[in-house]
């Protein structure tokens, strides 16, 4: 109970501090946002439960309806999940996920620290063509196994979905606030970055946070026995060789998909996808799953997503949003450095408590407004940097899918991902906003 109560109290503390600055209802709005962000973090209740209290607190204090709220529970975009959990769970239950770390250990030193590099470099990379979500769900039973060492399992998690954030940003394809901003500028008839272009300006960002990050996750744990991850690399059971060519297809499927997309302009639903591949896995001779098995889906991760999309429903529906953007004016006075590293902080901050994706299409037009009035390579940078800053947000499940899939895995506590995802946080703004400032400009 004395957590509850502190939760209380610092909604409260948020409503009261809320109430100079903005209207009755976006100082309720602000107050229980505080209050279930305390929740999630203290784990004063099961994250499940806590996930479902914006179906009883924004009709009760007149914030969205009912319906208005439940709809966000059966989002499409959460089947895409649903079909990734059921793959990771046959990859575990084949245990080809031991495959797969011995195949991954053998190119990288076979220590704790090697591993962290290993899984944040493989995740990085495929994320930066594939989606991370994806990607996240195909490595996660592989950062599973490669210790027995709960605080080691963490780490590679940790390093495992943080790799995906970072390395999303890569290509203008990686990840979805790319393509709303790739979007937008095209609506607005602004130039368009090149898949080049876009990979230069974004390299010096990735390749330095692949460096910092691994390195903070390692520390503290670098002489940690990893001596039960080092074994050779074991041969294929005809179940496992099956399961691995279905994963073949997937993978050159989302690729194809992919490229289908960016250069046709029409491609297959991801989701409808995912969710396919996932239902195959229950076919007779060719599946590995039974019903059975789906009791070890993380459903309480499937009501974190709908809580996530609740939030950014009530700040954009409550004109929250708009009210915050005036609340920002002063950005456009300030020199271009401050503003680089005032909207990193936002939007880094902000997209902690709701889907980036949201978040992205919520602050591309609030900063659009200022980007306006500056000259037009400067005001695209603006807006990269709030791009790129909606997937950097390290410290709570649902601020990125990446870390809420890594939650589901019922290893890692909120308060270990606040913690390290905190300092995280403060890196990426710092990397973003010197690499925006020194090193943009003259690639644009």
């Amino acid at each position: 109970m004395k957590k509850i109560a502190i939760a209380i109290g610092i909604g409260l503390l948020f409503f009261i501090a809320a109430q100079p600055f903005f209207v009755m209802s976006h100082a309720v709005t602000i107050a229980i946002i505080a209050f279930l962000v305390t929740l999630w973090t203290n784990e004063g209740l099961p994250l499940g439960v806590v996930s479902m209290l914006p179906i009883l607190l924004f009709p009760i204090f007149g914030i969205l309806s009912t319906p208005e709220v439940t709809a966000n529970y059966s989002k499409s975009i959460i089947f895409l999940f649903l079909g990734g959990f059921m793959l990771a769970i046959a990859i575990e239950k084949t245990q080809l996920h031991k495959y797969f770390s011995a195949k991954l250990l053998s190119f990288f030193p076979k220590t704790a620290t090697g591993i962290i590099y290993a899984l944040a470099v493989t995740s990085a990379l495929l994320s930066s063509i594939l989606s991370n979500t994806t990607i996240t769900l195909m490595l996660m039973p592989v950062a599973l196994f490669l210790s027995e060492n709960v605080r080691l399992k963490v780490r590679f998690l940790l390093a495992t979905a943080y790799g995906a954030s970072i390395g999303g940003i890569l290509t203008p394809i990686g990840t979805p606030p790319n393509l709303i901003l790739m979007g937008f500028l095209e609506d607005h008839h602004l130039p368009l970055m090149t898949f080049g272009g876009w990979m230069v300006m974004m390299l010096p960002v990735v390749g330095l946070m692949l460096l910092v990050m691994p390195y903070l996750l390692s520390r503290g744990v670098s002489g940690e026995s990893v001596a039960d991850v080092t074994q050779e690399v074991p041969t294929l059971t005809s179940e496992q060789r099956r399961l691995y060519g279905i994963i073949g297809i997937l993978a050159a499927v989302l690729v194809s998909n992919t490229f289908l997309k960016q250069f046709a302009g029409f491609a297959l639903d991801e989701k409808l996808i995912l969710l396919g591949f996932g239902l195959l896995m229950f076919l007779p001779k060719i599946g590995f799953l039974s019903w059975e098995d789906t009791r070890n889906i993380p459903y309480e991760i499937i009501f974190l997503f709908g809580a996530g999309f609740s939030i950014a429903a009530a700040v954009s529906h409550t004109g929250l949003a708009s009210d915050i953007a005036s609340k920002l004016s002063f950005v456009s006075h300030l020199p271009l450095l401050g503003m680089f590293l005032v909207v990193a902080l936002f939007v880094t901050f902000s997209t902690e408590v709701t889907s980036n994706t949201a978040l992205t299409s919520i602050a591309i037009p609030i900063f659009y407004e200022f980007a306006q009035k500056m000259p037009q390579d400067q005001g695209t940078m603006l807006l990269m940097v709030a791009t790129v800053a909606a997937s950097y947000a390290f410290m709570l499940p649902i601020a990125t899918p990446p870390n809420a899939i890594v939650m589901s895995s019922r290893i890692i506590r909120i308060r270990e991902m606040a913690t390290v995802g905190l300092k995280l946080n403060f890196i990426g703004v710092a990397v973003l906003t010197l690499t925006a400032y020194f090193l943009w400009g003259f690639m644009i």
